[in-house]
């Protein structure tokens, strides 16, 4: 069996749902406290144990680049100033992992920012992890998935329990329970209604997949919006062989919407000591 070694991250996207703050920087690098979003989500993968990480891009990410990168002249300015805590920091996040990049040209859907990192994928498992999904897990959140994975060999996507009145905003298993954390997919129905959903079992950011999902996003079909979804190649994926939901325990924070970016922010101040006491107070005074 092939360890999972790589982790896709797509980061392609504009990010219109924040503008303005979007719009001379990737929604990515919003900070949660101190820290930009995309590395939450690295430092995630990097516990899991992946050692390579390819962020799919566009013209416009180049931040993305240049924060996983060495920045010289700031090492300098912190050493002239003797702040080596901050030095110990910023060189931490360009050694966490082996980076690598590849652009997305056109947008045309999740399905095919994936399959652009294809080549650098190769025939091993990989890991997907959406560029605004934190999640704030004890055991991080795609190691769990790759437990599953390495019992069964097959796809494993993530799932969180979503109010059913909102399952018309995601995408919906339909599961047949093995434990209390793993189902097998029987199906997956893209965004359905809450009368039609077969249960309040989320995909929500965070799969292991196989390569075979790229032949299968190669035919290039267009789903929802006109674009080449992944959910409909996963979807394809269930009903040709098999696959498996990870009900993953921990807190799920779409930071690419506004009012779960102020909570994943207060969520994680409250984590600080520094902010913990002050925070709270200041909660109760509202």
């Amino acid at each position: 069996m092939k360890k999972v070694r790589k982790a896709v991250i797509p980061v392609a996207g504009l990010g219109t749902r924040f503008l303005p703050a979007t719009k001379a920087q990737p929604k990515e690098m919003l900070a949660v406290i101190d820290k930009p979003i995309i590395q939450y989500i690295v430092e995630e993968a990097v516990a899991a144990g992946i050692e390579q990480i390819i962020f799919v891009t566009s013209s416009t990410k180049r931040a993305i680049e240049d924060h996983f990168d060495r920045n010289f002249e700031l090492e300098y300015r912190l050493r002239q100033k003797n702040k080596q805590s901050e030095i110990k920091d910023i060189l931490r996040i360009s050694d966490m992992a082996n980076f690598v990049y590849v652009r997305q040209k056109t947008p045309k859907g999740l399905g095919h920012a994936i399959f652009t990192a294809r080549e650098l994928v190769g025939d091993e498992p990989f890991a997907v992890m959406l560029g605004d999904d934190i999640i704030d897990a004890r055991v991080p959140a795609i190691k769990q998935l790759i437990n599953i994975y390495n019992k069964y060999e097959d796809i494993v996507v993530g799932v969180t329990r979503v109010p059913k009145k909102e399952t018309h905003k995601y995408g919906i298993i339909d599961p047949i329970v093995i434990d209390e954390n793993s189902s097998e997919i029987r199906r997956i129905i893209e965004k359905p209604s809450p009368g039609k959903a077969p249960s309040n079992l989320a995909v929500s950011g965070r799969y292991v997949l196989t390569p075979e999902i790229f032949d299968i996003l190669a035919k290039g079909k267009k789903g929802s919006g006109g674009e080449i979804q992944l959910t409909d190649a996963l979807a394809e994926h269930v009903r040709r062989k098999a696959g498996y939901a990870c009900l993953y325990k921990g807190d799920y924070y779409d930071c690419g919407n506004k009012l779960e970016f102020i909570k994943a922010t207060i969520t994680y101040a409250l984590k600080r000591k520094e902010f913990r006491g002050p925070l709270k107070k200041y909660l109760k005074q509202l």
